[in-house]
Order: C-alpha cells, then structure tokens, then sequence
C-alpha cells in the first residue's frame, strides 16, 4: 500500500534536505547566483539554515517579492489621507498597518483614533460596510497577483449588490516587470531565478518565460518548503551545468504552465495595468502595476479624492538601504542600523515592518546556526 504524502513533515525531512545537499556539492560546476523573489522563500531559506549546508558557490539574492516592502511612502501616505475625513473607514490588510509613511502609519492614527480596520479577506469590507452606512468605506488592496483575485471579487461583489458606500485604493503589482528593471539596470550579478508559488498558482509559470529567453537565465518555480527550495536549486544546477535557460516547476501540486484561468479573467473584467508604477528602492518602472479600469472610475478612491492625495514622491530614511536590498545589491546586515536602531519593534524601513521583509527574517533567524528541520 502507497504511503499518503504528509506535505509538512516529508517536505522538511533532514535525510531528504542533506542528500539534496550532497547531490549540489556533487554537481555544482559554476557559482549559482539565484534571486528568490518571494519574501516567503527568503523566510524559508533563513529560517532552515539553507546556506550553512549549500556550497560557497551558491549564493542567495533576495528580490522585491514583498508586497508591503516594496510600497513607496507616498502610497502610504494616500492611506492616511483616505483615513482622515471623520466619515472615512480605512480598510486594509494587516501587514499593512505598521508600514511608516513619511510622517505616520496608519498604527500610529488608529491610535489617534482614525477608523482604520484591518481585515483577513477583504470580503470583510462588504460587512463593515453593511454596519456602516453613513461612512465611505476605502478598501486600501495591496499585493502580487496572488491576492489581486480577491479584490477583483470584491468590486464584482460591490457591483452586483449595488454598495453605495465602498472605494478601493488599488496598489495590485505584477512580479515580471520588476525583475526586468533590475536585469536592465546593469547592477544585477543574478544568474538564476527561483520564482513564487503563490504568484505562479494565478499568473502560471508562463510568465517568467520572456525573463528566461530575454536573459538566459534559468527560472524553476518553486514551493514554500525547505526541500522544495533544495530541490529548485538542484534543478537550476543542472540547467545551468547543461547549457540551457528555461522555466521549470518544481512546485507541481499546486502550479501550472497556464495559472488560474477563471481568476485571471476575473482581473481582467475588472482592472488594467497602469501606465507607471512607483517601487520602493527601484523607483518608476512601466505598466507594473494594475488600476481599476476607467469605467469602474467611480470606485477608484484615487480619482474621487485626488484632491486629498499627495502626489510628490518621498525617500527613505538616509540610514535605510531598504531600496539596495530590494534590487539585491546589498544584504539586510550590511544596513549600519540593522538590529540596532531598525528593528521589527521600532522598524525605520518597510523590509524590517513586513513579516516577509528580508531584514526581518535576518533579524529573526539570521544569528541562529540552524540546522534543517527533523522529521
């Protein structure tokens, strides 16, 4: 009789991490410079001890996979603005809340008492909306393609039950056009991707294809677990030692070549991509980022109160390299505050705010000598 696979304890198996590891010291010909893009991956890579059992020539570069991270402070600032009015609520998801602004977080006016709630699924606007109805209720929608679904059925939801009361702020970003700006930028050292799993599970595998033809540079998608990680990295090494780029799923319980179609046409009916999107540390890069298409402009927070947002981009901290770690040209501990005067309690920059900011895994697990999980 076949033994059901247990998806936590086989995928964190010490026996099947340290044979991943000795197959890699065997085959590794070439220095593996490899961006994984997903602040979970870097969490998992960090929190396993990944690097203390990999060759020297493996080196991990961590990548603008953090929706809050990559958020400009200008676009906090919107959330605070849209908070402000008495007949405001701010609804919004929770790593959100303690991201700073230029001057604030929207932590720091809830205290003051701004009605600013944070939520697990935004279908929980429509209730706080139903409980509300002399309030404009703002739902603030951040993410990659893994949470744009979920926004996307909440406008079809404010349109079908004919809410008079929600806006949406949409801050949705897409994975590819990121990764191209740091490929072109001439600082990239990367010569290997990792890609996102829950990205993948929406927007499929195909769409890391233009990155791996564009730049040769091989792509395997990968899961969330310690030996997913070590098997991607196993698959990137023999691409590499065999002459070839392309994307590979290593992640194949959950992601396919095509994505979630009928989440895909969801986003389609109901947002576009913008012209131009500010990044946190890599600054404007083109149609990056999606925005409720123009005959929905009558939900889109941003055009109904323009007249409330701030338009001037701002800068980070000076101390904070934040920006520099985002394009992988600088690691969380090389930052002169890490630890010390940035820290996930009293955080000067969003990479140590996000539970998925690179600095913040550092900080959790970056001093410990870890070992791989035991079965």
């Amino acid at each position: 009789m076949t033994r059901q696979v247990d998806f936590l304890r086989d995928f964190r198996d010490a026996k099947r991490i340290r044979a991943l590891a000795a197959q890699i010291h065997k085959e590794i010909r070439h220095p593996l410079r490899v961006m994984e893009i997903c602040g979970g991956h870097t969490h998992t890579i960090m929190r396993f001890g990944l690097p203390q059992i990999l060759p020297p020539e493996v080196e991990f570069i961590h990548g603008p996979g953090c929706p809050v991270c990559i958020m400009p402070k200008e676009r906090i600032d919107h959330a605070i603005a849209l908070a402000q009015p008495d007949n405001h609520i701010l609804v919004t998801l929770g790593d959100m809340i303690r991201v700073p602004g230029s001057r604030s977080s929207l932590q720091k006016e809830r205290a003051r008492g701004q009605q600013i709630k944070p939520v697990y699924s935004p279908l929980d606007t429509l209730k706080i909306a139903q409980q509300n109805p002399d309030k404009t209720v703002i739902y603030y929608a951040i993410g990659f393609e893994t949470t744009t679904p979920m926004t996307a059925a909440l406008v079809e939801r404010v349109l079908q039950e004919k809410h008079s009361n929600i806006l949406f702020h949409i801050n949705h970003v897409l994975v590819p056009p990121p990764i191209h700006a740091i490929m072109q930028s001439g600082d990239a050292r990367i010569n290997a991707f990792i890609g996102p799993s829950h990205v993948s599970v929406i927007a499929g595998a195909k769409i890391y294809e233009p990155i791996a033809r564009q730049y040769g540079t091989p792509v395997v998608v990968a899961g969330f677990e310690p030996v997913d990680i070590m098997e991607s990295i196993l698959m990137l090494i023999r691409q590499m030692n065999e002459g070839r780029a392309e994307v590979e799923i290593q992640y194949k319980r959950a992601v396919t070549w095509e994505g979630n179609l009928r989440a895909q046409e969801m986003i389609d009916r109901y947002m576009e991509v913008r012209d131009t999107f500010r990044w946190r540390g890599l600054g404007d890069i083109p149609r990056s980022a999606l925005q409720l298409k123009e005959k929905w402009a009558h939900l889109d927070a941003e055009k109904v109160f323009a007249s409330l947002l701030p338009q001037e981009p701002i800068d980070d901290h000076k101390v904070c390299i934040c920006g520099q770690i985002l394009k992988g040209l600088a690691k969380p501990f090389e930052c002169k505050v890490f630890g010390t005067g940035c820290t996930p309690q009293h955080p000067l920059g969003s990479c140590m705010v996000s539970s998925e900011g690179a600095c913040a895994a550092y900080y959790r697990y970056g001093a410990l000598n870890n070992e791989p999980a035991q079965a």
